[in-house]
């Protein structure tokens, strides 16, 4: 913690208590790897079909999102909120959860990732890294931002394609994932088999004069460039850490933020989260987060990685930088705009507004008995009351989180990729 800057006297006691964001906050980067990794996040050579990239539920338009509720993946045609499902080949389901933002995830403290922490560093294991395939978990990944990128790719309904559209589609359906004939090699195999990728990938990585490519390197790439690209810091609330006043309704807002209203007691630290898990009774919408052969429409958060009663309806505490670029709001997407997830985060009772889903689907209510079990999970009787003037003052901080560089990156979409396919601008 600093606490060198002498402006920060004047703040209340409870007031947050950290300086500016620097350099050492961060994971260094090597730029030829950045450079690998933005052709490959951007490039639909990791999907299954060849048809869907990272950046196409990722994409700087919608705040590193793609602006829906719940993201269509496989089966969907279209960028944002636009995307749809394709009549002639209709998805299988949504995509359980809204798609997380991806700033400032090359942050030294980001440690676990995606809404439930089912991944996260774990130095007793092998890997390093406690996953949800543990045993068949390779070593090799720099960290967690890199073994994240293995989920998607894994999944048919967001990268990998549906049972036998493709060859990496039916290697996960055997469950083949790592080893000759699993879905990573063969998605190594079609990255090696581009001369432009083999001939960047051996002049940034000399150790590959040694060994072949492995899908390693490919998600180490794609995770130097997340944390290059979406690093930021140059927000209004960035300036005002180095001395610059914020606007007044702001800085009320900020004052309630630290203050009375209590939004830091979880959206604490420099990045406005406490990397916890909390129980915020957000509504149900889409089927949550299940097994295929699983029938409920309810997600239990936390409570299905641990397996303990009191993480049942908890979720990771995201980040608010950039959060007003995010919308829409919650583990499931049911909030559409900040001030109705503001409001619920003082009410878990108000339902908020209607949930932003792609054409065709529609929220799927809970069972009383489940609606009952996630409000009991978020009751709590020390919420404040705050009134329409402190609510808007909350929203206004929040936006003061937006940085400068947000919508665009820092190296921006590509025009063209090395394997020629689309690119989604």
């Amino acid at each position: 913690m600093r606490y060198l800057l002498p402006f920060l006297m004047v703040l209340p006691l409870h007031a947050q208590d950290f300086g500016p964001v620097s350099d050492g906050d961060y994971v260094e980067t090597d730029p030829a790897l950045v450079a690998l990794g933005r052709d490959l996040f951007w490039d639909p050579i990791l999907s299954g079909n060849r048809n869907i990239s990272c950046g196409t539920c990722h994409h700087p338009r919608f705040g590193t999102g793609d602006g829906l509720s719940l993201g269509l993946g496989e089966g969907g045609i279209g960028l944002g909120p636009d995307r749809r499902a394709d009549d002639a080949n209709l998805p299988e389901q949504l995509i359980p959860r809204n798609a997380p933002a991806l700033f400032n995830l090359g942050a030294r403290q980001f440690t676990v990732m995606f809404h439930d922490g089912r991944l996260e560093a774990d130095p007793s294991r092998p890997s390093g890294l406690r996953t949800p395939i543990e045993d068949d978990m390779v070593a090799g990944f720099s960290g967690v931002l890199s073994a994240q990128t293995m989920f998607p790719v894994l999944s048919p309904d967001e990268m990998a394609g549906h049972y036998a559209e493709n060859e990496i589609a039916q290697a996960v359906r055997q469950g083949f994932i790592t080893g000759e004939g699993g879905a990573w090699s063969l998605l190594t195999a079609r990255v090696a088999a581009i001369p432009s990728y083999a001939n960047r990938f051996a002049a940034a990585m000399p150790e590959l004069a040694d060994r072949p490519l492995d899908f390693t390197d490919i998600s180490d790439a794609i995770a130097e460039f997340v944390a290059f690209e979406w690093r930021s810091d140059d927000s209004a609330f960035d300036a005002w850490l180095t001395g610059a006043p914020l606007p007044a309704e702001a800085d009320f807002g900020r004052e309630l933020f630290y203050g009375e209203a209590g939004c830091s007691d979880c959206h604490s630290g420099p990045f406005q989260t406490d990397h916890g898990f909390h129980a915020l009774g957000v509504p149900q919408a889409g089927p949550g987060k299940a097994a295929r052969f699983e029938s409920h429409n309810r997600d239990e958060g936390r409570g299905r990685v641990t397996g303990r009663a009191e993480d049942a309806y908890a979720f990771r505490t995201p980040s608010l930088r950039n959060v007003a670029l995010t919308a829409p709001y919650g583990h499931s997407g049911a909030f559409a705009t900040l001030e109705g997830i503001v409001r619920h985060h003082l009410d878990p009772a108000d339902r908020g507004d209607a949930p932003v889903l792609v054409a065709g689907f529609t929220a799927t209510e809970l069972s009383d008995v489940d609606r009952e079990i996630l409000r009991e999970a978020a009751r709590r009787d020390d919420l404040p009351r705050l009134d329409d003037a402190q609510v808007a003052a909350i929203v206004a901080f929040l936006e003061s989180l937006t940085g400068a560089s947000a919508t665009s990156g820092r190296l921006g979409i590509p025009e063209s990729v090395p394997s020629g396919l689309p690119v989604d601008r």
